[in-house]
């Protein structure tokens, strides 16, 4: 039995219930294995002080609603785990903190803000790392933010985030000498008009992305394709969404940290009129689980 495998049936006689950690806004669950999953998207808890204009359920609409249900299972499997439980339109981690939209502020950035045309690719569609409009292309304020409103921001939620993400595959790495770091996400069935740069497209229920094998082995992420499509999904590969801070950050494969971005289509486990569950959700969830066990008896190196 390889050691990973003994680790994680050492973990199943355990019997004892993982050690979650809450530090503000982000919730974490300490692993023992190689493979880390975050969620940055999922968040429910929306801040006091968010001050927006537009209707709450066209915010509830960019939320990846339920992703962290769907995964529970991981830390059982000794996964570590990280969470964000504050919205995306209010702050997006999966976007580096010089994604500045300047068209928000009512001053100056007087920090760094991002000038490569191809990363502001976000920007342009008001998704930066503070959100300007809706996936719909509504003004989420009806005011402008001050600097001191989206520092606070980037300290209290960015960065925390951030450091709970590398902590976690720091240890597994340390531990294993490889990680793979799975950045957990939902889409629509079809791309809203300011959701993407394909509006309109009609989404296959999977999506898996390392920017063109830049964040992960391509092996790997092959292997997760082929899982998926043997239990009988339409899985696409780096289109329409490669990837974006968070798999870029961290995803180091020539250091064995891969890191892999998993889209899954919104219609295969719920409603998304009204956000609830449906019938598909536990199959699916099964199925999660299946790609993660596969995951955790595979050494890239």
């Amino acid at each position: 039995m390889s050691p990973v495998l003994q680790l994680l049936s050492a973990r199943a006689r355990e019997r004892s219930a993982p050690i979650s950690s809450m530090r503000s806004w982000v919730r974490t669950v300490a692993g023992t294995m190689p493979l880390v999953l975050d969620s940055p998207h999922s968040g429910v808890n929306y801040p006091a002080d968010f001050g927006y204009a537009c209707d709450l359920q066209a915010l509830r609409r960019a939320e990846d609603t339920h992703v962290e249900k769907l995964y529970d299972f991981a830390s059982w499997l000794g996964v570590g785990w990280v969470e964000a439980l504050f919205p995306r339109s209010y702050l997006d981690v999966n976007r580096n903190a010089t994604e500045i939209d300047i068209d928000l502020l009512d001053q100056a950035w007087p920090d760094l803000v991002e000038t490569d045309p191809a990363a502001l690719a976000k920007v342009r569609l008001g998704k930066g790392l503070v959100w300007r409009l809706t996936d719909e292309g509504l003004p989420i304020y009806e005011r402008k933010l001050s600097v001191g409103e989206v520092r606070a921001r980037i300290d209290n939620y960015w960065m925390p985030y951030h450091e709970a993400v590398q902590a976690a595959i720091e240890a597994a790495h340390a531990q294993h000498g490889y990680s793979i770091h799975l950045n957990c996400h939902s889409m629509p069935a079809v791309a809203s008009s300011h959701a993407t740069e394909f509006p309109g497209l009609v989404h296959a229920d999977f999506v898996i992305g390392d920017r063109d094998g830049s964040t992960a082995d391509p092996a790997l992420s092959r292997l997760i394709c082929d899982h998926l499509r043997s239990l009988g999904y339409s899985v696409a590969y780096n289109h329409p969404y490669k990837g974006v801070e968070l798999v870029r950050r961290y995803g180091e494969p020539a250091r064995h940290r891969h890191s892999i971005q998993v889209e899954i289509n919104r219609k295969l486990y719920m409603d998304e009129a009204t956000l609830e569950t449906h019938a598909g959700f536990d199959r699916l969830r099964r199925h999660l689980r299946s790609v993660v066990e596969e995951l955790l008896q595979t050494d890239p190196r």
